[in-house]
């Protein structure tokens, strides 16, 4: 089994009137790589008549987000003409690539009615070799993505990569394996994972037990790269965020919202979006 290198807990970082923890990064870990970025937004309720999610149109370049929507809804629409609610159970994945511009909104059902809101963004890089690919957005229902039953009630929502001899609903262009989980109480899950690949193990909800160290919710975990299996006990009724992936090894050079291998990049970023490069914005 995978010894634990350090716990991470997340910070608060509220986004208008969004609860926010940040897990990635925080002052005791910048990232895990490919693993660069993620927000836990809510869990909270809207009333009635709210103004939604505050993530009006802004551009991004060299990377991806994967968004998770446990509890709520979201509005993507993006200067490469892509446009979709996503509901409860459901998730984003959009490669910005070159470039393009989006919005993550509320639906106008869910700012009339309110409702519980949970969200999980993670940003993903790309190689250097992928940063300039065109701009893609998938966009699936929760009865799009493979959902897994183990041993014990454990249910694995495979998003990427393969879970339990099933394939995930995505296929990136890099090897990340994402996945969430549901663990009841007192269920016990080992899988494997190669000891090069890095894991990344967010506690959404509940207390587990990994590899016997116990982690609680808004808890990142990080590992050594001495063992090829984990083994996560549920003490109680759980949400995990997993991903693994081989690491880049590349330089990470990021200025707000773009990721690239350099600072000559980053400068070309900023022109680019200036001179209407990413498209246009018709909100």
């Amino acid at each position: 089994m995978r010894t634990i290198k350090q716990q991470h807990r997340a910070v608060s970082a509220p986004i208008a009137d969004l609860t926010t923890c940040r897990a990635l990064p925080t002052n005791s870990v910048e990232y895990i790589d490919p693993f660069l970025f993620l927000n836990h937004h809510g869990p909270q309720v809207y009333r009635p008549n709210n103004r939604g999610l505050p993530f009006g149109p802004h551009p991004h370049r060299g990377f991806e987000t994967v968004t998770f929507i446990l509890e709520g809804d979201i509005l993507h629409k993006d200067s490469s003409g892509h446009e979709s609610v996503i509901e409860a159970g459901g998730i984003q994945w959009m490669t910005a690539g070159s470039g393009l511009i989006h919005a993550e909104i509320s639906s106008d059902n869910f700012k009339a009615h309110g409702g519980p809101l949970e969200i999980l963004q993670l940003w993903v890089n790309l190689p250097a070799k992928d940063k300039m690919t065109a701009p893609r957005y998938i966009g699936l229902q929760k009865d799009e993505i493979p959902a897994v039953t183990l041993a014990d009630g454990v249910v694995i929502h495979a998003v990427s990569g393969e879970w339990a001899g099933t394939a995930g609903a995505v296929q990136p262009l890099a090897d990340v394996a994402l996945a969430w989980l549901e663990l009841p109480a007192g269920s016990r899950v080992t899988l494997p994972i190669a000891a090069a690949r890095n894991i990344f193990f967010y506690t959404v909800r509940g207390t587990l037990r990994v590899n016997d160290t116990e982690t609680k919710a808004l808890q990142l975990v990080e590992f050594n790269h001495d063992g090829d299996e984990l083994t996560i006990a549920a003490h109680e009724a759980s949400v995990l965020l997993l991903g693994h992936a081989q690491p880049f090894g590349e330089p990470v050079v990021s200025a707000g919202p773009f990721v690239m291998n350099t600072d000559a990049e980053i400068r070309q970023a900023y022109r680019d979006y200036q001179r209407g490069a990413f498209g246009s914005w018709n909100g």
